[in-house]
């Protein structure tokens, strides 16, 4: 069931049934997520349920302002109010240490929480919508099945739950893929998960250096070794290996697309090539909407040529990785 996310009447419509407990599927600036009323467990695992997510892979908590972390938070260190103040609502998540009796099943059975204040209009109207009628946060995972090619348009996500979901259509994601995620719950911040906000950004604002995750690292969304696969099999190849793969394809009828900031030389005819951007903010937005495309367009194998080894590219380069190990 798709609502308009510019329509008072279906943004209340959607409060009431995330505040009956229900499942309401909603626009990000990042992604779409699946959400749920944090507060509820029993509404919670329905997530799980829907999306076939093991569930102990803890979520994000959405808030509708930075007081309302607080609800679920136990101690907000000082290195996550500067996060906070610098990058929310936007898309950065922090993981704090969970205040005892909430979100439980949200937190994957951790002492910590995944919170996140979304900077989409859509989101905010939702999020103050469902404040007002006693919900203090949204539990969102990636509107998708587990492990699966995140959504970034309305129609991603009917196309996996089907139309007896209820989906507020917001458009198109702005960033396109998840946000940062930095573990603020024991003493230094740790980037988890790189998003589109560079490393040097959030250290500057932490007035820190970020550290490097160990075995203690808490679980985060999104940060299995395989994880947002499209149903083709994807490989990453540097710009030499994926010339070189080419020209020994020969005349074999592959269903072969390529996804590359270079003209791939030396392909056989009926591969299917999409160019890359050359900017890493545009090539955020257009990912996971391009694997999308090409696996409905019958692909059976992605190639994809390695993204830059600039600090700007380590989202999207997160991404493949984890889309190439499924």
């Amino acid at each position: 069931m798709l609502l308009d996310g510019t329509d008072a009447r279906a943004l209340q419509q959607a409060a009431e049934l995330l505040a009956a407990g229900e499942l309401v599927a909603f626009p990000t600036e990042t992604v779409y997520g699946l959400g749920a009323r944090a507060d509820n467990n029993a509404a919670v695992s329905k997530i799980f349920g829907a999306k076939g997510r093991p569930v102990n892979h803890p979520l994000i908590v959405h808030v509708a302002e930075t007081g309302e972390a607080e609800r679920f938070a136990r101690d907000v260190p000082l290195v996550a109010r500067r996060l906070m103040d610098a990058f929310w609502p936007g898309p950065l998540t922090l993981i704090l240490p969970r205040a005892e009796g909430i979100a439980t099943a949200a937190a994957g059975g951790q002492t910590s929480i995944g919170l996140r204040c979304p900077s989409h209009p859509v989101a905010r109207a939702l999020l103050a919508a469902t404040q007002r009628l006693g919900v203090a946060g949204v539990a969102a995972p990636s509107a998708n099945r587990f492990g699966r090619i995140s959504p970034t348009q309305a129609s991603h996500v009917t196309s996996e739950f089907g139309d007896s979901l209820a989906v507020l259509d917001g458009g198109a994601c702005e960033i396109g893929i998840e946000s940062s995620i930095v573990d603020c719950s024991r003493g230094h911040p740790v980037l988890l998960r790189p998003g589109v906000l560079a490393p040097a950004r959030i250290e500057a604002a932490a007035g820190e250096p970020l550290r490097k995750p160990d075995a203690d690292a808490p679980r985060a969304s999104g940060t299995l070794a395989a994880h947002y696969a499209p149903n083709a099999t994807l490989r990453l190849m540097s710009q030499q290996m994926l010339t070189s793969a080419l020209q020994l394809l020969g005349d074999q009828p592959l269903k072969l697309a390529v996804y590359s900031r270079s003209v791939p030389l030396g392909a056989p005819d009926g591969v299917r090539h999409r160019r890359m951007p050359l900017l890493a903010d545009q090539a955020a937005h257009e990912l996971f909407s391009v694997l999308r495309e090409l696996d409905a367009e019958g692909a059976q194998l992605i190639w994809v040529e390695e993204p830059p080894a600039d600090p700007e590219w380590d989202g999207v380069r997160d991404r493949l990785l984890r889309a190439a190990a499924s």
